[in-house]
């Protein structure tokens, strides 16, 4: 499973901030997934979004 969230590049946040949000993603998606460890990614884009990339459904609607 892969967990992809984008953050539109009209809302910057401060230096540090992108990864900052990444660990903590990371931490408290492999508390409760653990065989997930290392694949949130969280980057700029035009939009925000969320994306949930080789989960079941269930597992998808928990995350969002």
């Amino acid at each position: 499973m892969r967990i992809e969230v984008t953050i539109a590049k009209t809302s910057p946040l401060p230096a540090g901030a992108i990864d900052a949000l990444a660990g903590e993603l990371s931490r408290r998606i492999s508390h409760h997934f653990p065989e997930n460890l290392g694949n949130v990614t969280v980057r700029y884009a035009t939009a925000n979004n969320l994306s949930v990339i080789g989960a079941s459904k269930e597992d998808k609607e928990r995350i969002s």
